[in-house]
Parts: C-alpha cells; sequence; structure tokens
C-alpha cells in the first residue's frame, strides 16, 4: 500500500492561463460524461491536464450516467464497529473531512482516502475517482503513484489527476465534478485555510446533486466550521508480527483512525491495518503495551 500513496515531485510553474484552460477542458469533459458521450476525450483531459507532470494517470468514463439509488444511501467500510457509528458508513450524496496529524503523515492520511475510492468503486458504481490538487501542494507533498495503485486495488485507469494553480481552482473544480453523475469520489486536497464554511457548504450541496462521495484532503487539522458530515484525523501507527507472542518483522500498514465529527452519532478512535488479500482495512487485533511486566523490583522501588 505504501508505494501507492506520494512519492516525492519535482516542483515545477503552472500559470493561470494554462491552468483556466485545463479547468474549461474538466468542465467540457464532465458534461460529455455525463451525458454517455465521453468516450476518449476522457482520456485526453487526463494527459492535458496534467500538464507535464511525469505520474498523470488517464481515466474514461465511455458509460451513461448512473441513476440515483435511495438504497445506496451509505458506503459501508466493512468494519461493523466503526459503520455502526456512522450510521451504516459514510454518507453518499454528502462532503467528507480527512485530515493528516501533522504533515510528513500525509501518506496515511491518503492510503485512508484511497481505500474510501477502492470501496466506493466495490459498492456496485462503475464510476471514476478524481483527484484534484494545487500546483504548489503536488510539488510539496507528491501524488498518488500510479503504478502502485494496482496493489492496493485501483485500476490507475479509474483514477483521474487534474491540477489547478490557486486554492479557488481546486474549490471550482471539485464543485464541477461532484455534480457529476458519472464521477463516483471526488477527491480534493487543500492546503492550509483554503476553503471556508461557505465554500464547504457549496461543496456539500453540490455532492448530494451528484449523489458522488466528496472528499476534502489536507495536510494538517483543521478547527474551523465546516459543512462535512464526518471529519477525520488520521495518522501512522506501529505495525509488527506476532509471532509466538513475540513481536517479529514489520506488519502490514496501519493507521490510527480519529472520528472528531460525525453527524449521525457519536465519535471515536481505532488502529485499522490494511488486509493486501481482501484489500479492506479492519480493526488491528494486536495494541501496543502500555507497559512492560514488573521483573524483580524491590518493595522501596516500588513504592518511590
Amino acid at each position: 500500500m505504501a508505494s501507492a500513496v506520494r512519492p516525492a515531485l519535482a516542483s515545477y510553474a503552472c500559470t493561470a492561463e494554462r491552468s483556466a484552460a485545463r479547468l474549461d477542458r474538466l468542465r467540457r469533459v464532465l458534461c460529455a460524461a455525463e451525458t454517455g458521450r465521453a468516450g476518449d476525450n476522457y482520456a485526453v483531459l487526463a494527459s492535458e491536464a496534467s500538464g507535464q507532470h511525469g505520474h498523470s494517470i488517464s481515466a474514461r468514463a465511455g458509460h451513461s450516467p448512473e441513476p440515483v439509488s435511495s438504497e445506496r444511501a451509505s458506503l459501508a467500510l466493512g468494519i461493523p464497529l466503526i459503520d455502526g457509528i456512522l450510521g451504516g458508513g459514510l454518507g453518499w450524496g454528502a462532503l467528507h473531512e480527512i485530515a493528516a496529524v501533522r504533515e510528513t503523515e500525509l501518506a496515511a492520511a491518503t492510503g485512508f482516502a484511497l481505500a474510501l475510492a477502492l470501496a466506493a468503486g466495490g459498492s456496485g458504481r462503475k464510476q471514476e475517482t478524481i483527484w484534484i490538487a494545487e500546483d504548489l501542494s503536488l510539488a510539496e507533498n507528491g501524488a498518488p503513484y500510479g503504478p502502485g495503485l494496482p496493489e492496493i486495488g485501483i485500476a490507475p485507469e479509474r483514477l483521474l489527476t487534474v491540477t489547478a494553480a490557486r486554492g479557488r481552482d481546486v474549490l471550482w473544480a471539485m464543485e464541477e465534478a461532484l455534480r457529476c453523475r458519472a464521477v463516483g469520489v471526488v477527491i480534493g486536497e487543500l492546503r492550509g485555510r483554503d476553503i471556508d464554511t461557505v465554500a464547504t457548504r457549496r461543496l456539500s450541496l453540490a455532492a448530494a446533486a451528484g449523489n458522488t462521495l466528496g472528499l476534502i484532503l489536507r495536510a494538517v487539522p483543521d478547527d474551523a466550521p465546516s459543512a462535512a458530515a464526518t471529519r477525520w484525523i488520521i495518522g501512522a501507527a506501529p505495525s509488527w508480527r506476532i509471532r509466538g507472542g513475540e513481536r517479529s518483522d514489520v506488519g502490514p500498514p496501519r493507521l490510527a483512525a480519529h472520528l472528531i465529527r460525525n453527524r449521525r452519532g457519536p465519535l471515536g478512535a481505532w488502529i485499522v491495518e490494511w488486509n493486501s488479500v481482501e484489500q479492506r482495512f479492519e480493526l488491528a487485533t494486536h495494541s501496543e503495551p502500555v507497559a512492560g511486566a514488573i521483573v524483580s523490583r524491590s518493595h522501596r522501588a516500588a513504592v518511590a
């Protein structure tokens, strides 16, 4: 899973004019996809929208839009405890926020977002996932690594990356994509405080209109008011394999997931572990001991 997440990228400049042209192409292709006329234009958009980016990923949407179904109101994570707290899972047609504990752990938050996109693809929906980010954000933190995506079960042709010169362009592209019924998941990576309550409200309404799963990805937590249905803080967690009661080797990827906002129920915190066979997260079965066993300590030492 680690290889699918953010390798370093060389920084590069992007003019506002080039960004505006890419956003205009995005608008036209999303409209075509919604009416079932996208075809090869979607792949053209992927290569052009990513400019000279070495890790751009193309996508296609050559199918007609899927009607909204009330039977799929929630996206189950496959973990009964968490799904129960969420009221059945993450709400479709809603906006959700995912933030890394700190910027150095953005890869963990990215892995969580990609796992949600994978779960959305396995829920019977055939639509693509769109990843939208600012140029500077990609230069600082990297982008999803195309050749590593199949390792976590995501077909590279199902993920379209779009770059924008400014944060407001990212918000505009997110709103357009969320309203498109040919898109299943929209991930928008934002830097700092590029978004306010009004913007999150617009994105939430757009997600409801398109019955799309909207994910805001942040490098650091933000406690500002938001219209998001849930808010997560994700960090890396220690991982190892247990053999004969002893720790040995490095285990599967683990994340510390903190649910700090939930409109459907209570909050919570869990350690989840990536199951590479079933390609989903599950609750970790072993946790770090608080303290080791007491061995040969005198009464005075114990009292002191």
